[in-house]
C-alpha cells in the first residue's frame, strides 16, 4: 500500500526535499562523470544506485506497515474506552436514584435519631447527677480555700470543677450548664489571689514563704495545664510575673514616696539603702521560693532599674529642680548608683548586674539638668557677688580709712570670696561630670567679667558723685587705692580658676578686664592728684618763677603728700602709681612751659630759666626717688634736654639743638619748638625757620624703647598767623 501525499501547498517539506535531492544528485553525478574515461562504469554506478532505491523503499513500507497497525490497535482501545464510559455513567444513574431514595427515608428517621440524641444525654445526665448536685458546695468550699490562702487547696478542687465541666460537656454536645456559670469568677478570684501573694513577693519570704510557694506553684502548674473547654488562656505564669514586677514598684517608687522639693537628696540616700538590701532578700529569700528560670535576682535587678528610671523620668518632666537638687541627682545617677555602694557592690552576684541596660538618665536628661544647674547656679553666684560688691562700695564712703593687713596694705576680703566663691562651684562640678565642670567654668568666668565691669561702673559712679559733691567721700584717694590692691589680688590669684584640663588662653578676656580696671583705678587716681596740681602750675612759669624756687615747691609738697598713701599699695602697682604720678607732673610742667606766660627779656633771664629748669628737673628726681620710683623710669630729664635749648648762646646754632632734641624725643613738634623759641624770646624769624626746618631734615627717628611719649600729649597755643603761613608743616 502506497502512502499518498497531497500535491500542491500542502506539503511544502516534499517539494523542496525532492529539489534538495535532484540537486544532490546533480552535484554527484557532474562529479563522478566529469572524466571521460569514467563514463564507462556508468552501467555500474546504474545498477548500484537501482539496488539501493529498492532497499530504501522497502524500508519505507516496513515503516509505514508499522504505523498503520498502530493506529489500528489505538482505534480498538478508543471503542473499549467508549463501551467502558458508557457503563459507567449508566451505574452512577443508578446510584443517584438509589441516593435519593435514601434521602427519603432518613427524613423520615430525624425524629427518631432527635430521640436517641435526647436519650443519651439524659442517661449521661442521671449518672453525672449526684456529681452535678455538689457542684455549688464545691464552689463555695473552693471561694472559701481562696478566702484562707489555701491556694494550692483550693486550685486542686478548681482542676475537679473545671473536669467535670469537661465530662459533662461532651456528652451534652457542648451545651453548658447553669451549675458551672461561677467557675469563672472562682477561677479569676484564684488568680487575683495569686497576683496579690506574687505582689507581695518580698514581705511573704521574710514572714510566710509557704503563701509564696504555694502560688508560685499554682501558677506554674496551671502553666502545663491544657483544657478542652473553649475559654481564653488564664497566663497566670505571666500575670505572677508582673506582680511581681508591679509590688517592687509599689513598694519603692510609689506616687506616695516620691520625693518632694527639697526632699530628693533624702529620697535618694533612702534609695542607696534599701535597693541593695532588696537585692540581697531576693537572693537570699525570694530566688529559693521561685523555679530557676524566673531568675529572680536577675528579674528584681531589672525591675527596680526599669522602675527607678520611670520615677526620675517623671520627676524631670514635672517642676525644675534647684541647683542643690540637680546636683545631687547627676552625682548620684552617674557616680553612686552603679558605685560599689549600690548596685556594684561585691556583694551582689553577676545576676544583679544593671551595667548593660539604659542609663537611668538620658544624654537629654544629663543635658536638661546641666543646664538647670549651671543657670541656678549662676543666679545665685550673681547674687553673691553683687552682695560682696555692695558690702565692698558701701565701706568706701565711712568716715574710717581703709582697713590693712599686718604689712600695712590695704586689704579687704572681698576679692578671696569672689575667687572662693567661683572656685569652689568649678571644684565640686568635678565631682559630677567633665561636661558640667566644663559649663560652671564659663559660667565663672563669664560672672567675673560682670564682676569686673559692675565693679568698674561703682567706681565711676563713686568718683562722680564725690566730684559733683552729691556723696562726699572723706578718704576718697585712699579709698582708691585700696581698690587697686583689690585688683591686684584678684590678677594674682585668677589663675585658680585656670586648672590644667583647661586650654591656654582661656582667662585672657578676664585678664583684660582686670589689666582694663587698673587702668581705670589709675586714671582716677591721677585725675584726683590732677585736680590737686593744677591750681599751681598756673603760676609757672612766671618771673617769680626765674628768681624763687618756691613754685615747684609747693608742687613737690602736695605731690609728696599725695603720694605717701601709695606705700598701702603692693608691688607692683605702686610702681605703676608712682610712675603715673610723676609722668602727669612732667606733662603739667611742659604743658605750662607752652602756654606762652613767660618771655626771657635778655641772657641773664634766658641762663635763669635754663638754671631753674636744671634745678627743677633735679628736685622732681629727688622727689620721686625718695618715694621709691626708679631713676631708669623717669621722665623729668626731658627738662635738662629743654634746658640746653634755652642755655644757648648763639640763637644761629638752635637747628643743632633742636635736631638733638628730635633725637631723643621723636614725639616733639613744630609747634612745641616753637613754643619753646618764643621762651627764649631772642629769636629772629629767619633764625626760627631755620631752627624749624631741622625738624625735616633726615629720617624720623623711631621711638626709644621704655621712653614714654610727651610731647604728643601737651597742647600747645595756636600759633601767629604769620607763623603758621611761614611753617612748611602748615603751609
Amino acid at each position: 500500500m502506497q502512502p499518498a501525499f497531497p500535491p500542491g501547498p500542502e506539503w511544502p517539506e516534499q517539494e523542496r526535499a525532492e529539489q534538495l535531492a535532484r540537486g544532490a544528485a546533480l552535484k554527484w553525478a557532474s562529479g563522478v562523470f566529469y572524466r571521460p574515461e569514467q563514463l564507462a562504469r556508468l552501467g555500474q554506478y546504474r545498477s548500484r544506485e537501482v539496488q539501493r532505491t529498492c532497499s530504501l523503499e522497502a524500508r519505507i513500507k516496513s515503516v509505514v506497515q508499522s504505523y498503520l497497525e498502530g493506529v489500528k490497535t489505538g482505534v480498538w482501545q478508543l471503542a473499549q474506552a467508549l463501551e467502558a464510559v458508557q457503563g459507567a455513567r449508566e451505574a452512577l444513574g443508578q446510584a443517584r436514584g438509589l441516593l435519593r431514595d435514601m434521602a427519603e427515608a432518613a427524613k423520615t428517621l430525624e425524629p427518631l435519631q432527635r430521640q436517641v440524641v435526647q436519650h443519651k444525654q439524659l442517661q449521661a445526665m442521671s449518672q453525672l447527677l449526684p456529681r452535678l448536685r455538689a457542684v455549688p458546695a464545691a464552689v463555695a468550699h473552693t471561694q472559701t480555700l481562696i478566702d484562707a490562702q489555701r491556694l494550692l487547696e483550693a486550685y486542686v478542687s478548681l482542676r475537679e470543677l473545671e473536669q467535670l465541666q469537661e465530662e459533662t460537656r461532651a456528652p451534652l454536645g457542648g451545651l453548658e450548664l447553669p451549675v458551672f456559670e461561677g467557675l469563672g469568677p472562682l477561677a479569676e478570684a484564684l488568680g487575683q489571689a495569686v497576683e496579690e501573694a506574687a505582689g507581695a513577693a518580698g514581705h511573704l519570704a521574710r514572714e510566710d514563704p509557704s503563701l509564696l510557694v504555694a502560688a508560685v506553684r499554682v501558677a506554674e502548674v496551671d502553666a502545663g495545664h491544657t483544657t478542652s473547654l473553649e475559654q481564653p488562656p488564664r497566663n497566670w505564669r505571666q500575670r505572677c510575673l508582673q506582680a511581681l514586677q508591679g509590688g517592687l514598684e509599689r513598694i519603692h517608687f510609689g506616687t506616695p514616696l516620691r520625693p518632694g522639693p527639697g526632699a530628693l537628696a533624702e529620697w535618694l540616700e533612702a534609695l542607696r539603702v534599701a535597693l541593695p538590701a532588696e537585692l540581697a532578700t531576693a537572693e537570699a529569700l525570694v530566688a529559693p521560693c521561685c523555679p530557676p528560670h524566673y531568675q529572680v535576682v536577675q528579674l528584681w535587678a531589672h525591675t527596680l532599674h526599669s522602675g527607678l528610671r520611670r520615677c526620675l523620668q517623671q520627676l524631670l518632666e514635672g517642676p525644675e529642680l534647684e541647683a542643690a537638687d540637680a546636683f545631687t541627682l547627676l552625682h548620684w545617677a552617674l557616680h553612686v548608683y552603679l558605685g560599689p555602694e549600690m548596685m556594684g557592690s561585691l556583694e551582689l552576684g553577676p545576676e544583679a548586674d544593671v551595667s548593660d541596660l539604659e542609663p537611668l538618665l538620658t544624654l537629654e536628661n544629663i543635658e536638661q539638668l546641666e543646664a538647670t544647674f549651671v543657670a541656678k547656679v549662676q543666679a545665685s553666684v550673681a547674687q553673691w557677688l553683687q552682695k560682696a560688691l555692695d558690702g565692698e562700695v558701701a565701706e568706701w564712703s565711712r568716715d574710717q580709712e581703709p582697713d590693712t593687713d599686718p604689712s600695712g596694705f590695704y586689704h579687704s576680703p572681698m576679692p578671696a570670696i569672689v575667687l572662693q566663691i567661683l572656685e569652689e562651684n568649678i571644684r565640686v562640678t568635678s565631682m559630677v561630670s567633665e561636661s558640667l565642670q566644663r559649663r560652671v567654668h564659663g559660667m565663672a568666668l563669664s560672672e567675673l567679667n560682670a564682676f569686673l565691669r559692675s565693679f568698674s561702673d561703682a567706681l565711676i559712679r563713686f568718683s562722680r558723685d564725690h566730684l559733683r559733691g552729691e556723696a562726699m567721700a572723706p578718704h576718697y584717694v585712699l579709698y582708691l587705692l585700696a581698690t587697686l590692691n583689690h585688683q591686684l589680688a584678684l590678677s594674682s590669684s585668677v589663675s585658680v580658676l585656670q586648672p590644667d584640663w583647661v586650654a591656654p588662653g582661656t582667662l585672657a578676656p578676664v585678664e583684660a578686664a582686670l589689666d582694663e580696671l587698673q587702668r581705670r583705678i589709675c586714671r582716677l587716681v591721677l585725675e584726683a592728684l590732677l585736680a590737686e596740681l593744677q591750681p599751681l602750675f598756673e603760676a609757672l612759669p612766671s618771673r617769680r618763677w626765674l628768681s624763687s624756687p618756691e613754685l615747684l615747691d609747693d608742687v613737690c609738697k602736695r605731690t609728696a603728700r599725695f603720694c605717701q598713701d601709695f606705700r598701702h599699695v603692693r608691688k607692683p602697682a605702686v610702681q605703676l602709681l608712682l610712675a603715673e604720678a610723676e609722668h602727669i607732673v612732667v606733662l603739667q610742667y611742659l604743658r605750662a612751659l607752652m602756654q606762652g606766660r613767660l618771655v626771657c627779656r635778655n641772657a641773664e633771664e634766658r641762663t635763669q630759666a635754663a638754671e631753674r629748669l636744671r634745678q627743677d628737673a633735679a628736685q622732681l628726681q629727688e622727689l620721686f626717688l625718695s618715694l621709691g620710683l626708679e631713676e631708669s623710669v623717669q621722665c623729668a630729664p626731658v627738662l635738662l634736654a629743654l634746658r640746653e635749648l634755652l642755655n644757648l648762646r648763639d640763637p644761629t646754632l638752635l637747628g643743632l639743638e633742636v635736631a638733638g632734641l628730635r633725637q631723643q624725643f621723636p614725639d616733639v613738634s613744630e609747634d612745641h619748638v616753637s613754643a619753646l623759641l618764643d621762651l627764649r624770646g631772642d629769636v629772629s624769624r629767619e633764625q626760627r625757620l631755620a631752627a624749624l626746618s631741622s625738624l625735616q631734615v633726615g629720617p624720623q627717628p623711631s621711638p626709644q624703647a621704655g621712653r614714654r611719649a610727651l610731647f604728643s600729649l601737651v597742647p600747645t597755643p595756636a600759633p601767629p598767623l604769620s607763623s603758621c603761613l611761614s611753617s612748611g608743616s602748615c603751609a
